[in-house]
């Protein structure tokens, strides 16, 4: 079979093709396994040994040109309409929506708050998942037979007995105090750990955001003012504050943050427990043991320090009842913010 003769006659038999099958026979006449193409390619072992690349390089650009003009007329708008003139789209139909995404509930009060905060001068800083036992426990003044440190409360990892998924984001005040010398004040959001029971309030895995000032005279006053600022910011300035004594081992005095129930205004519902207040965060007086874990003189220099979970802060704002929610990746859900 002359290659060149073959050419001449693809170019006719092409343009005579009208329909889909035609193009099929077409191509099943060249190119199938038993085609021209494939019988040319089994002569070429026959050949003198002087000949073999050059016929084969005429096979090649032969089977290049049939795939070209297969391709070329599957696309042909008269081939797909059975050789009738195309049918023209109606362009005033609407298109296809192209649905934008948006950042998740948890992420859009992570930066909320931190904006809150960055106004007020703090930095932003994010610290490492996998912490070291000193820097999650005894740098913050967490005794060695505190019931957080047993294994069953904290995910230590299994081949490095002194490393843990960090139970709270507060490392982070430690290592920025080792490596930076007061004033301070950061601002820490991240992801953080515990072997908790999954229910409507709990979860293995949450968000917090920790919060630290350290400089020359700060007093519990500011660190009340501070607060009182970012509730007023977050939730609205009806709201009303109220500090409760509790116990912290890295603060001193430690207290935790309650605000005017936001449904209810303070006269008592469900969501509250009809006691008309909503608790937010904990806080305090930074230990004077932690100032000396991380090398800072507590006689010359004071702080607050302040914890909270974004999903608690999500839940109150938006009136979410099931922690679960963040976490199920449900469209209708999601699309609500």
């Amino acid at each position: 079979m002359d290659i060149n003769i073959i050419l001449a006659e693809i170019d006719s038999e092409i343009n005579n093709i009208h329909s889909p099958e035609e193009l099929e026979n077409f191509r099943i006449k060249y190119l199938g396994r038993k085609g021209v193409v494939a019988q040319l390619t089994a002569a070429i072992p026959a050949l003198p040994q002087g000949e073999r690349a050059v016929f084969g390089q005429k096979v090649n650009t032969l089977k290049g040109k049939l795939s070209l003009l297969l391709a070329e007329k599957g696309k042909s708008n008269a081939l797909e309409s059975g050789g009738q003139e195309p049918i023209l789209d109606d362009i005033g139909m609407p298109g296809i929506v192209q649905e934008l995404g948006h950042l998740h509930p948890l992420t859009q009060i992570t930066e909320e708050i931190c904006t809150i905060f960055s106004r007020m001068g703090f930095s932003v800083v994010e610290g490492p998942e996998i912490e070291t036992e000193h820097n999650n426990f005894t740098g913050l003044n967490i005794p060695l037979e505190h019931p957080s440190r047993e294994a069953f409360d904290t995910f230590y990892l299994k081949d490095y007995p002194k490393m843990l998924l960090r139970s709270h984001t507060s490392p982070v005040q430690v290592r920025e105090m080792k490596n930076r010398k007061p004033p301070l004040a950061v601002i820490v959001p991240g992801r953080v750990y515990r072997p908790d029971a999954v229910d409507a309030s709990h979860s293995f895995m949450f968000h917090q955001v920790e919060g630290f000032m350290v400089d020359r005279g700060i007093k519990f006053s500011d660190l009340k003012g501070t607060l009182e600022e970012f509730a007023k910011a977050i939730f609205g300035n009806d709201i009303k504050m109220r500090f409760r004594p509790h116990f912290f081992p890295f603060t001193e005095p430690s207290a935790e943050v309650d605000i005017s129930c936001i449904i209810c205004k303070g006269a008592g519902c469900s969501v509250c427990g009809r006691k008309g207040w909503l608790e937010i965060l904990g806080s305090g007086m930074i230990h004077p043991n932690v100032f000396k874990q991380v090398g800072i003189n507590s006689k010359e220099y004071t702080g607050f320090a302040f914890g909270m979970g974004v999903e608690r802060i999500a839940m109150l704002k938006y009136g979410i009842n099931d922690i679960r929610l963040f976490f199920e990746n449900d469209l209708r859900f999601l699309r609500q913010f």
